[in-house]
């Protein structure tokens, strides 16, 4: 809440107008039954028809002032709850965009989009409200009371019983409810993540006729959220009820007291009437304040949540572009004596013992790799599903930290590198083919923004895919759709590494993304990478026929190295890498 109460700064003036505005609006409100009495009063019982219409007069005019501060009030309030709204979405992805993989692993992406939409305008519900009622509310009801005593001292007496119970009430329904709507909110994220994945994977679900099964899941989660948002509104529906069970007995109290007090002489009808026109106020405004407690509740929750986003750090700590840490000079200067006394080149990539373990994980995903990679060399890794060589390679741009062992690059630990220029060295391709709608350009220029034309079609070429796009309407200007359905799998695949050879990375990571790319395109295009790239290059495959030709192969298995050479090297030590090689060409393997 801290945070969210530091967006106020800049709409401090706002912040102060609505409410004052919403006071003077109360103000005007309150002056209305003392006008009424005067009419009963003075004007009814005297039949002065004059004097009712002058004080009819002054309640138009009433009306009026106060219809002009709340409609000045309701402006304000939008405009800082829309402001602060759109401050705090931008600032929450902005946040999200700096946590490593394993945040964004452990919170959930489903979790993350609801907190960034549903959350943020529920916040957005509670600061307009908050802004407009704080303050009138609690002005009425205890303005109302003080009124009440100018009336009459004796009569008000059950004023000062009603308020307690009436805070007993509100105030014991908002402190059970607040937990509540947390839990609710947690329920709407698992109602979200089933929808996310059901609409990702339509075709699998239909594909494997599980519409039934995933439509029973569906109805699970969501009557869920159902039970609970009719538990806690069932809490809340006393609210009302109770609510208006003392309000009506008081009023019957006042009335009955009130009656006595003009019996005897102390008070006119018309004091009576407004002691019951401040009782209705009160009630009116507990009314209000009764839903803007519930929308509060709902919003104090969901602030709480995207505060524990705010509060979630990244693990990966990047070091400053201009300075360069000790440990980094450090360890550069013992990395090079040991390359001067071995009398041989600094490798491009060196792995030294590394190994990653998930957060939470009970076993490491990969350990103890050692392996040295000069430049302009090709890798391939295969292996078994599972055997973690994407885990493998996400060590090299540090999409995850090694959790034990190290990176190098150019002799230098991953760690030790600004960002920016770690990212400039390398070109990733991931195993999804991603693609944003615009045109294919547009997509191009994401591997790098200054890139001229010359550049995006020389990596066009290299990656397979300048044929395709020159029969596409516009060339490199043809549009694509959300989520480029309008390609082929293997068109997408293609243009995905080309824009990562559009930036001339000096690595390039391929990891499993020409899967649905045919055997001769394959060919072709690790041919001409190899030729007209002088990058560093890591081919993750399933296909030992795409990695086969590579300088060296990685053989992984459980996590672990089991093999490590070249193709006929490999053949001959590496019962893993022969099973999987003779299982793909269906050639017995060798006894």
């Amino acid at each position: 809440m801290k945070r969210l109460l530091s967006y106020f700064k800049n709409y401090k003036l706002k912040s102060v107008l609505a409410p004052l505005f919403k006071m003077l609006e109360a103000s005007f409100e309150l002056l209305v039954p003392l006008v009424m009495a005067a009419i009963i009063d003075n004007g009814i019982n005297n039949n002065d028809k004059l004097y009712i219409y002058k004080m009819g007069l002054v309640l138009i005019a009433l009306g009026i002032i106060g219809l002009v501060c709340s409609v000045t009030a309701q402006y304000f309030s939008a405009k800082v709850a829309m402001s602060i709204g759109r401050e705090l979405r931008y600032d929450l992805f902005r946040h999200i965009e700096t946590l490593s993989y394993t945040e964004i692993d452990e919170i959930g992406s489903s979790t993350l989009v609801t907190r960034m939409t549903s959350d943020v305008s529920q916040v957005q519900t509670g600061i307009n409200m908050f802004l407009r009622l704080f303050m009138r509310s609690p002005f009425i009801v205890f303005g109302a009371t003080i009124m009440a005593f100018t009336v009459d001292v004796h009569a008000a007496l059950v004023f000062l019983v009603t308020l307690p119970i009436l805070f007993v009430i509100v105030f014991g329904i908002i402190f059970v409810s607040i937990p509540l709507y947390k839990k609710v909110q947690d329920k709407l994220d698992r109602v979200t993540l089933k929808t996310r994945e059901n609409l990702s994977g339509v075709r699998v679900i239909r594909a494997f006729n599980q519409e039934t099964h995933e439509k029973n899941e569906f109805k699970e989660v969501t009557s869920e959220l159902t039970k609970g948002q009719i538990f806690v509104g069932r809490i809340n529906s006393f609210l009302n009820p109770l609510t208006y069970v003392v309000i009506n007995i008081s009023i019957a109290a006042l009335i009955w007291k009130g009656g006595e007090r003009v019996d005897s002489g102390f008070i006119l009808q018309g004091s009576v009437y407004a002691l019951v026109n401040y009782m209705s106020q009160i009630l009116i405004e507990l009314v209000k304040l009764a839903n803007f407690i519930i929308t509060e509740a709902k919003a104090v929750a969901c602030a709480n949540r995207i505060s524990d986003v705010f509060d979630a750090k990244s693990s990966q700590i990047y070091k400053d572009e201009n300075v360069d840490s000790d440990s980094t000079i450090i360890n550069n200067v013992n990395y090079n004596d040991r390359v001067k006394t071995d009398g041989s080149s600094i490798p491009k990539i060196e792995f030294i013992n590394a190994g990653l373990t998930y957060k939470h994980a009970k076993e490491a995903s990969v350990e103890g790799i050692n392996l040295t990679v000069n430049k302009g060399e090709t890798i391939g890794i295969i292996g078994g599903t599972g055997s973690g060589k994407s885990s493998f390679v996400n060590l090299i741009p540090r999409f995850y930290d090694c959790t034990e062992g190290k990176v190098l690059i150019d002799g230098k630990d991953v760690k030790d590198y600004p960002k920016d220029e770690l990212i400039g060295k390398i070109g990733v391709v991931p195993q999804k083919a991603v693609l944003f709608s615009g045109t294919i350009e547009d997509n191009m220029r994401w591997g790098k923004a200054d890139a001229t034309k010359k550049e995006i079609e020389q990596a066009l070429d290299i990656a397979q895919a300048k044929s395709f796009v020159d029969e596409k309407d516009g060339g490199i200007s043809f549009m694509l759709n959300r989520g480029a359905k309008n390609l082929s799998g293997g068109q997408k695949q293609r243009l995905t590494i080309a824009r990562a050879l559009v930036k001339q990375p000096e690595i390039l990571i391929l990891d499993d993304s020409s899967s649905a790319l045919d055997y001769a395109t394959d060919s072709a295009l690790r041919m001409a990478i190899k030729e007209k790239t002088d990058a560093t290059t890591f081919i993750v495959s399933q296909r030992a026929t795409s990695i086969m030709y590579a300088d060296k192969i990685v053989v992984l298995d459980d996590g672990k190295v089991v093999g490590l050479g070249t193709h006929d090297e490999l053949l001959s030590s590496c019962e893993v890498y022969k099973e999987i090689y003779y299982s793909q060409t269906k050639e017995e393997v060798a006894s």
